[in-house]
């Protein structure tokens, strides 16, 4: 699903217009990132939770010449589903 039908389906569901929905959606993409980036978890009900994960460094090693290096400690969002959205996925 696309931004576009994301806002077309939340607006005929909500009775509100697209432009406001868009304004929301936008809204509160910025709230859950600044959240995220200030190192807080974003629980949303009924739907899951997003946090900032650091990723440890790690050994890789290059396939052609065996050469043994390491990664650099990474930051990631990650998402945790809440148990409603994992059974409603699991019984697809």
């Amino acid at each position: 699903m696309t931004t576009k039908e994301l806002i077309t389906s939340i607006a005929s569901d909500t009775k509100m217009t697209k432009k406001r929905v868009e304004s929301l959606l936008s809204a509160m993409t910025r709230v859950i990132l600044d959240g995220s980036t200030e190192g807080k978890s974003v629980q949303l009900k009924n739907f899951g939770t997003l946090e900032v994960k650091t990723k440890k460094p790690r050994k890789i090693v290059h396939p052609k010449t065996k050469e043994v290096s390491m990664t650099e400690e990474k930051r990631v969002l990650s998402f945790r589903p809440n148990t409603n959205i994992k059974d409603e996925v699991k019984n697809l």
